[in-house]
């Protein structure tokens, strides 16, 4: 397959179990989790393989689950495809810091930290707001945002054709999805969510995360990287900076993100972690992609001949 680009899961892909085959059957695997493990100062390889539920889906913790998650992927298909050079990089919401990642902007471990941190900074602002979402189904974009602004709420992911995420207060969230079909909208689903994510109030995990990333050596990615923020390609380190921040508040407008890569001619994709979120999402998007998801040691295996 040619010309791939990597796509890396966003909060909500995690499951109890994730990267254990790989780990068991692989010494760079378990290095890498031995690696994060030490870095975080806790077991982060316990709580992806063994959970409980709970306590993996905590923001704080199914973030770094996920940035390890992908990046072991990559590092076993890199193993095994020594050739492999993927053409561009994008990672919805928190995938983006594993694009990065994969790209050389920042090191492993300084990644590692900084999702870590934005997870727990994410997760304090859940606790002291009374924030909801609701997924929008069959919508256009114009009612989407005509129905956010009546609600006084957000677009928080605009994921694919008729597939919008609002967020914001939990009334706010109510009234919209109340409202919903009077703005010509199918479907609004009230999601099971810690917060309101990518709304107005996740400010003051905005403001924190800002601070640790002034703190963080970033280079230049090594290769494309599309921002959520903004939909197009990053690579001067203080862009990377402000749309790593602003994300944190702002729409992802995934959407926008896939159609850039496909406009630079790209239609082969690499979905690294668990389930086939990305997938579905890319082919409502385009057609005519195709997406190989890597999640377990099947897939894994089957992406590898693939590629090789």
């Amino acid at each position: 397959m040619s010309k791939t680009v990597l796509l890396f899961s966003g909060q909500g892909a995690q499951k109890t179990g994730m990267a254990k085959d790989w780990v068991e059957s692989s010494a760079t695997a378990r290095n890498l989790a031995v690696q994060a493990d030490k870095t975080l100062g806790y077991s982060l390889s316990d709580i992806m393989f063994d959970g409980p539920d709970e306590e993996l889906t905590k923001t704080s913790n199914c973030q770094p689950a996920l940035y390890l998650h992908g990046l072991i992927a990559l590092a076993l298909i890199r193993e095994r495809v020594p050739n492999f050079e993927p053409v561009a990089a994008a990672g919805l919401s928190l995938g983006e810091f594993t694009a990065h990642a994969a790209a050389g902007t920042f090191s492993f471990e300084d990644g590692l930290r900084l999702v870590a941190r934005r997870g727990a900074f994410m997760e304090e602002a859940c606790n002291a707001t009374q924030g909801s979402m609701a997924a929008l189904i069959g919508g256009e974009e114009d009612q989407v945002r005509a129905l956010a602004a009546a609600a006084d709420v957000d677009v928080a992911n605009l994921n694919a054709p008729g597939q919008i995420v609002l967020s914001g207060s939990v009334a706010g969230i109510d009234s919209a999805i109340a409202q919903a079909k009077d703005f010509g909208i199918r479907r609004a689903i009230k999601l099971n969510v810690a917060g309101a994510y990518h709304s107005r109030l996740m400010q003051s995990a905005q403001e924190k995360l800002a601070a640790e990333l002034s703190e963080v050596s970033i280079q230049s990615p090594t290769l494309p990287v599309v921002a959520n923020f903004t939909a197009g390609l990053v690579s001067d380190p203080a862009e990377i900076r402000r749309t790593l921040e602003n994300q944190v508040t702002g729409s992802v407008r995934w959407t926008e993100s896939i159609r850039t890569l496909i406009e630079m001619g790209h239609r082969n994709f690499l979905e690294l972690g668990p389930g086939k979120v990305i997938a579905g999402l890319v082919s409502k998007i385009d057609k005519e992609a195709t997406v190989l998801s890597v999640e377990d040691l099947p897939s894994l295996e089957a992406a590898i001949e693939a590629l090789s």
